[in-house]
């Protein structure tokens, strides 16, 4: 059986791993430009097919049977070569939706619901909530009656749901509302599933919002994509099953504390270990002044060292499965711990105070260690999802974060 996934630019995408758990047949990417669409789908060597933007309603009336819930929404996502040649058009990305809502425990009943957005993955969204109970559910969209520009009278939103790429890899940081806009809200949904957690479930974090990111419908809709093409059921328990293995590989491992506490040689452990890059912020930050580290504090100052820090970060902040070692007072700067968690478990490496060592080290040569570090504490602890005392063997510090992880 030869399935994919077929799309115009697909880049990177989590469907091929998704869909190896899942079943076993093949399953390839095929990235077509919009006049090749058509011959592909009549002529293609395929017998299962995921559809994504911008094909979902090209792809429609070539379909010879839609399901309902495809008509409904007018929405392809799912493709299936019958025996007889003929096409079966399928939305599961509703399946997937619904398990996201089921999955993070949210009670949309008699809700008053935003979404945001008014594409192909808008009208699924607006379906599967009406179906699920939810009171009056509002499209907003950027030129429509409900936009933008008059988000007030809809202060009173419980839920909002983002349909949007805004804030997806990589103009990662970009939200498309200002939560604290909804004083009544009660949760937040975003199909955005890289990054794990985009800069709007960020700030539903922030203001202890319950919210929930794309991941888990992506492997959700999959599921159903698969017992379509197969025709063999599946059980639910391996949405959970997929979605904790792709989170766990995809999230990177950030370690933060005071310089010199081994973030460089436990990230290496770490990294070769678990066969992940190891991206080390002060060696990045080097390449990007064209610099040494001492020479930019000469040059520039804190200050401006700082500035070079939070711009690598960013753009560190993006990756995923990846090991990242990070210098001693980045989380001097609030605006660094989104940047860190939007993908990543920040683990805080903590040592004593005698055992740190200044040499190379242009803050600790000119400071007193310990005032330093009473004054980042309670920052470490901000940042810190995760606390690892690094006292003993360095390989037994790399073991403990390793038992956390598993």
């Amino acid at each position: 059986m030869q399935c994919g996934l077929l799309g115009e630019k697909l880049g990177h995408s989590y469907s091929p791993a998704i869909h190896g758990m899942l079943a076993d047949y093949a399953y390839k990417l095929y990235e077509k430009a919009p006049d090749e669409v058509e011959d592909f789908i009549r002529n293609g060597a395929w017998d299962g097919l995921n559809v994504t933007i911008p094909y979902k309603k090209i792809v429609l009336p070539l379909c010879d049977e839609l399901s309902p819930l495809a008509r409904e929404i007018g929405s392809v996502n799912t493709l299936v070569r019958r025996a007889d040649g003929t096409i079966y058009g399928e939305n599961t990305d509703a399946y997937g939706f619904e398990k996201m809502i089921a999955h993070c425990g949210m009670d949309v009943c008699g809700k008053k619901a935003l979404v945001l957005g008014s594409g192909g993955a808008s009208v699924m969204a607006v379906a599967v909530l009406r179906s699920l109970g939810a009171g009056n559910v509002t499209v907003i969209s950027r030129h429509g009656e409900d936009n933008y520009e008059n988000l007030s009278r809809h202060a009173d939103a419980q839920l909002i749901v983002n349909t949007t790429p805004v804030g997806m890899y990589p103009k990662n940081g970009e939200a498309a509302v200002n939560l604290t806009a909804f004083p009544a809200c009660e949760g937040v949904l975003d199909v955005v599933y890289n990054p794990a957690r985009t800069a709007l479930l960020l700030q539903a974090e922030r203001l202890h919002i319950a919210h929930a990111g794309g991941l888990y419908m992506l492997v959700g809709q999959a599921k159903r994509a698969s017992e379509l093409f197969t025709g063999a059921s599946i059980p639910d328990s391996e949405i959970d099953r997929i979605e904790h293995t792709l989170s766990s590989s995809m999230q990177n491992i950030v370690l933060v504390g005071m310089p010199g506490c081994g973030k460089s040689t436990v990230g290496s452990l770490l990294a070769e270990k678990l066969k992940r890059p190891l991206l080390e912020a002060d060696a990045e930050i080097e390449k990007a002044a064209s610099r040494t580290i001492p020479e930019i504090f000469a040059g520039s100052g804190e200050a401006g060292f700082r500035e070079i820090e939070t711009a690598v970060l960013r753009e560190l902040g993006k990756r995923s499965g990846a090991v990242i070692s990070t210098g001693g007072g980045c989380v001097t700067r609030e605006e660094n711990y989104a940047l860190l968690h939007q993908n990543g478990l920040i683990v805080w490496l903590t040592r004593d105070i005698d055992r740190l060592p200044k040499e190379g080290r242009p803050l600790s040569l000119t400071s007193d260690l310990r005032v330093m570090y009473e004054k980042r504490r309670p920052l470490y602890e901000r940042f810190a999802d995760l606390v690892i005392e690094n006292n003993g063997a360095l390989v037994e510090t790399a073991e403990k974060i390793l038992e956390v992880l598993a």
